[in-house]
């Protein structure tokens, strides 16, 4: 088998609006190891979109989906419940950064785990309005289609979109917004579109994922906080990139002394299974009438199980740490290319949540050109990277917590002949 005979029996057989970044096709993976169905070997700094924080197949998840396949796949938690998703919640509530007694309720794709949050909020505070970010990602379906902050590709061809959904400016010291930039542009949204009375939540992602891995400032967060409490309004942490030991915490609200009042989750939730949810202020999660969340395949059992090895192997494996020691690595190689390499605008980082961005040296424009450059390079050796950013001139690294030294090294090298010849 050929990647190039698949390229062209998926040009035929799948639309053009399923973008698809490589040219090769995977046959099998272990850990942070890809292998085509040509034989050729890939270090993966991708991990399935931040889904792989435990690797490819880790051993413990595999043994835990195969004893669950030995008793039942599906029964439709809503229709016959079962013990293994009341224990996850409970292991979400029990270390989930909110105040007070937590509930839990679990979806399918972290876009649902948006939507329902939403829900949740509307139903609690009876208000319709939504305030979220520019360069924000928060999914594909409609109402996180308008909750995005960023319109190629997502938006283009798809309006119009549900109401009542604002963008504020997200801080962004690189791109001149400070702090009081940002909390002066919801101040504008107050007087302009919409009484903050009849704003229900705002919605931010802590480190902004397809808008470039930008940080959120303490300052923010407690702004933020401090605004929703002065008018009523929930605080929703979008977590569905930043959770689950990425940030070098289990969740990243823990990096901050505020805390939200909805988590949404999913991506590395459960290893590579389909699974999102939200996590909550019990009051707040109460608010929908029964049978007002749920979904068919939502808290799937294979899934469940496959969470609750990834919760064991982040104790267990000590990832957190881990997490915040790879990152510190990363970030002094990237420190060091940044001599040789005048492209390098700006560094970030978050425990393993890393990115560079480049601007060209004699504009300083974004440059998307010299961040495709760099990827192409790292990919013509065995690395592959993602861009992100709203001009894409963001590389971003997902490399899973449980990749080998060696292997790590090895992929740094790589990187930075990508960044400098």
């Amino acid at each position: 088998m050929k990647n190039s005979d698949l390229n062209q029996r998926r040009q035929s057989a799948t639309p053009r609006g399923v973008g698809v970044m490589c040219g090769f096709y995977a046959e099998k993976a272990e850990n942070a190891t890809l292998w085509d169905v040509e034989g050729n070997e890939v270090i993966d700094f991708a991990a399935g979109i931040a889904v792989l924080n435990t690797g490819h197949r880790h051993p413990k998840i595999v043994a835990a989906i195969e004893k669950q396949l030995q008793a039942f796949t599906h029964t439709a938690y809503q229709i016959v419940p079962y013990e293994s998703y009341v224990a996850l919640a409970e292991r979400i509530n029990e270390r989930a950064p909110v105040n007070g007694p937590a509930k839990t309720a679990f979806f399918t794709t972290g876009a649902e785990a948006v939507e329902n949050a939403v829900k949740i909020a509307r139903a609690y505070t009876r208000r319709p309005g939504l305030i979220t970010f520019g360069g924000g990602f928060h999914g594909r379906t409609f109402m996180t289609m308008a909750l995005t902050g960023k319109v190629a590709p997502y938006k283009i061809g798809f309006g119009p979109f549900p109401g009542s959904v604002y963008h504020g400016q997200y801080p962004n010291e690189l791109h001149g917004v400070s702090v009081d930039d940002a909390m002066a542009s919801l101040e504008r949204i107050f007087k302009a579109d919409i009484a903050p009375d009849q704003v229900a939540a705002i919605v931010l992602e802590p480190v902004q994922g397809e808008g470039g891995f930008n940080v959120a400032p303490p300052a923010f967060m407690q702004a933020l906080r401090a605004l929703c409490d002065e008018h009523g309004i929930l605080l929703i942490a979008d977590e569905v990139q930043t959770g689950f030991a990425r940030t070098g915490k289990l969740f990243a609200m823990e990096h901050h002394s505020v805390k939200a009042d909805l988590i949404t989750m999913a991506k590395s939730l459960a290893g590579g299974m389909p699974l999102s949810g939200v996590v909550g202020r019990a009051e707040v999660m109460d608010a929908p009438a029964p049978g007002g969340l749920g979904g068919t395949y939502a808290g799937n059992p294979l899934a469940v199980a496959a969470a609750h090895a990834v919760l064991d192997i982040i104790d267990q494996e000590n990832l957190c740490q881990r997490a915040n020691d790879l990152g510190l690595h990363l970030v002094e190689v990237l420190k060091q290319a940044r001599e040789r390499c005048p492209a390098i605008a700006d560094i970030r980082a978050q425990g393993s949540m890393v990115a560079v961005e480049f601007n060209d040296p004699q504009t300083g424009k974004p440059s998307p050109e010299f961040t495709r450059e760099v990827q192409n390079r790292a990919q013509q050796e065995g690395l592959l990277l993602l861009s992100c950013g709203v001009y894409g001139n963001v590389i971003r690294f997902l490399y899973p917590l449980t990749i080998p030294e060696a292997q790590f090294s090895k992929a740094l090298d790589i990187l930075s002949r990508a960044l400098t010849r």
